[in-house]
């Protein structure tokens, strides 16, 4: 059986009210879905809670689900979803957050602080030239780079076609690569 027909399965007993198939389908997908939007917003914090909200909508959805696509391809159009939503209210209501007010909490498990420092400044500049990205940008990126999904599977959670994802995609490493111009 595969991953694919795993999912179908699980969420044909979801939808018939087995909660034991719905944790199953939260520890095969929590790990990638947090990632995901951990990565899209850069808020470790903010991105479990709107994993939860994800698989919320997962089980409020398991009735209308129907296993034309592959699944993660339906999970990651509702992964989708819920960030675009979620910046959305983050433009409504700006807060400041730990990062910018300057609280930071050393990392006692770094075994060579000079190279964690210059790795994390690395990878923090590549977060923020990424999250400057247009939001259609942005998701292609992540889940073409980070999550793996072929062009196919992109276009269906952006709701748009092949050629246009990769469209998205050559606008998008232009505009990285003179964002983070100098770096390499």
């Amino acid at each position: 059986m595969t991953d694919s027909d795993a999912d179908a399965e699980l969420m044909r007993r979801v939808r018939e009210g087995d909660e034991g198939a719905f944790c199953d389908l939260i520890e095969r997908h929590q790990r990638v879905v947090v990632a995901t939007i951990h990565r899209a917003i850069g808020d470790a914090w903010e991105a479990e809670d709107l994993a939860q909200r994800v698989f919320l909508q997962i089980y409020r959805s398991a009735g209308r689900y129907q296993p034309t696509a592959k699944f993660t391809t339906w999970m990651f159009t509702i992964v989708h979803n819920t960030i675009r939503n979620e910046y959305r209210r983050r433009a409504r209501h700006a807060a400041a957050s730990l990062d910018e007010v300057g609280e930071q909490l050393p990392d006692s498990r770094a075994a060579d602080p000079a190279r964690q420092v210059a790795e994390t400044e690395l990878q923090d500049r590549i977060q923020a030239a990424i999250g400057e990205l247009p939001a259609n940008q942005r998701t292609a990126v992540i889940l073409c780079r980070y999550e793996g999904l072929s062009y196919d599977e992109i276009a269906a959670v952006l709701g748009c076609t092949i050629p246009a994802v990769k469209s998205l995609l050559h606008r998008a490493r232009q505009s990285l690569k003179e964002k983070l111009r100098g770096l390499f």
